[in-house]
């Protein structure tokens, strides 16, 4: 019976599989904990430096490195790999690694485990790749045929513009014939891209004569925008001018011309050019700009050497008050008459200077000159004069305030420039719209107009609350009590 039980257990400590036991050690963490044992084993094995010189170096073969058979596998491979071509290295990758030399093969066991080599005559696997220069080694990829027809211009016009299109580099040189150009430049315009067509417009304007090319734009008008608008923002004038006048565009030749002024420094030398201008065919209204343009550089040269010399002077109070920031030469006109109605405004009307000589002279609006000389009088604070600007008389010799801009926008200006309350009380009463009125009363807190605004409307409700608004024992509340303990007003609410 003891023999029995004995066999038993033989059989099944013996047998692969095994019976189920609490102290079974079979488990995932029993394998890791055994694997890990292995390979520090191994790694005791590998560092040790007593063993490592006794290690026997052998190739990927298993060949030891150094003998003769060795030898003679290494000089057949090499001679073999340099026989090879180009081709056969693009059609089967595996081939391109054949043609690494055998030195890479020649470690030591010892080395593979650790990453490096302890004999200096080896090299480790990065280096010996960084070494060999990989563009030599490494395969290369053939180009799909598609991108050998740009070495071969045999593109046509429809495709060449398709790949200018998608940003490709594509060469025009074969388009030699004046009817391949034409195509070329009608497939660009109905591509509808403006790139494409300057590009061949370039090409052409370079191969073909000015003629030839004037004559063929002629009829093609998206074209010729396209080459009128690249001519004036590269500034060839020459050219320009030439296509202008082959067209027959007189007015545009002039303006063209006209424009050159902008590139003249000098003061004198810009109004000769420009008294030469006015000759030019320009259209009526068009000539008078010029003729405009001509008077007023003439004139602020004038005011320019007569303002200098007073300032320089010290003759002025105004100057030295307030000294000039910058030149009038080449401002506009608006700007002349600010500069006029701030240093000139009390001259005479025959002096080139005075501000009613230029208003008359230029033609300029009641409404530009009256807010030009309210800006320049309300920044000096003249408030007198700024008065006068507004008041004028009847036939019957009564005086009255009228302006032309709105005395809303009055209101506004003298704000901006720091007027005190009384001055915005005076043109805020003004204003002829209530509410407009009131808004801007209650803004800049004209406390006199909102209550006599609210008197004349007979709003008690309005004045009771804007009673709170103001200062407890001031002046505005004593009249809104006042007013509120008038018997004589009817209040409507």
């Amino acid at each position: 019976m003891s023999r029995a039980r004995a066999d038993e257990e033989e059989y099944w400590h013996s047998s692969k599989f095994r019976a189920f036991t609490f102290d079974d050690e079979d488990d995932e963490l029993s394998q890791l904990k055994e694997s890990k044992r292995a390979v520090n084993s191994l790694r005791d094995i590998v560092d040790d430096d007593d063993d490592d010189d006794d290690l026997e170096r052998v190739s990927w073969s298993g060949e030891p490195v150094g003998s003769i058979s060795w030898s003679i596998k290494e000089t057949a491979s090499s001679s073999t790999s340099s026989l090879e071509g180009r081709d056969s290295s693009l059609q089967k990758g595996s081939s391109s690694y054949a043609a690494f030399p055998k030195q890479v093969s020649s470690y030591s066991l010892s080395s593979l485990f650790k990453g490096r080599n302890k004999l200096p005559s080896f090299q480790s696997f990065s280096d010996a790749l960084s070494d060999m220069g990989v563009k030599n080694y490494a395969p290369e990829l053939r180009r799909p045929k598609a991108e050998y027809k740009d070495y071969s211009s045999d593109w046509s016009p429809k495709d060449t513009v398709r790949r200018m299109q998608r940003g490709k580099v594509c060469s025009l040189e074969r388009f030699r014939s004046l009817q391949d150009k034409l195509v070329l430049l009608d497939e660009a315009v109905a591509g509808h891209d403006g790139n494409v067509i300057t590009a061949v417009l370039i090409f052409l304007k370079r191969t073909l004569k000015r003629e030839i090319l004037f004559r063929e734009l002629e009829v093609r008008q998206v074209a010729l925008c396209h080459l009128i608008h690249f001519l004036k923002e590269t500034g060839e004038q020459k050219l320009l001018l030439d296509l202008l006048r082959f067209l027959d565009r007189t007015e545009e030749v002039a303006l063209s011309q006209y424009r050159e002024h902008l590139n003249i420094q000098d003061v004198e030398k810009r109004r000769e050019f420009l008294k030469g201008c006015i000759g030019l065919p320009f259209s009526a209204e068009d000539t008078s700009h010029i003729q405009d343009h001509y008077t007023l550089l003439e004139r602020q040269i004038i005011i320019e050497a007569h303002d200098r010399h007073l300032e320089a002077a010290g003759q002025s109070e105004i100057f030295r008050k307030y000294p000039r920031k910058a030149s009038i030469l080449n401002m506009p006109l608006v700007t002349t008459l600010f500069y006029s109605c701030f240093y000139h405004y009390t001259e005479a009307e025959g002096t080139f200077s005075s501000p009613t000589n230029l208003k008359k002279t230029f033609k300029i609006p009641d409404k530009q000159y009256v807010l030009t000389a309210l800006a320049a009088r309300a920044k000096l604070r003249a408030w007198d004069d700024v008065d006068a600007l507004f008041t004028t008389k009847n036939w019957l010799g009564y005086t009255k305030k009228k302006a032309p801009i709105g005395f809303h926008r009055v209101v506004e200006i003298l704000q901006r420039n720091n007027a005190p309350v009384q001055v915005l009380q005076e043109y805020v009463r003004l204003v002829e719209d209530v509410e407009t009125r009131l808004n801007l009363a209650t803004k800049y807190k004209c406390h006199d107009v909102v209550i006599e605004t609210y008197r004349d409307l007979k709003d008690r409700i309005q004045l009771t609350a804007y009673k709170c608004k103001v200062e407890r024992g001031s002046a505005e509340e004593e009249k809104i009590n006042s007013i509120l303990n008038n018997v004589q007003i009817r209040w409507k609410n």
